[in-house]
């Protein structure tokens, strides 16, 4: 749990200082991705990097 608390505070972080939706998108999808991953009794980091990859580009094709 703690590593998922990290990832969000630090996806938050990089939501609060960055313009680019790319970092946005996988700033978001990793914070979704650990916290999913935490509540059902998965891998946290391997749900934050599916997440990252995942909002990275969908960041990158919305933008």
């Amino acid at each position: 749990m703690r590593n998922a608390a990290l990832i969000a505070v630090l996806g938050l972080a990089a939501l609060s200082t960055s313009a680019c939706s790319t970092l946005k998108g996988a700033a978001i999808g990793g914070a979704g991705g650990a916290g999913v991953a935490a509540a059902t009794g998965g891998s946290v980091e391997k749900g934050a990097a599916v997440g990252g990859v995942g909002g990275a580009v969908v960041g990158t094709i919305v933008d």
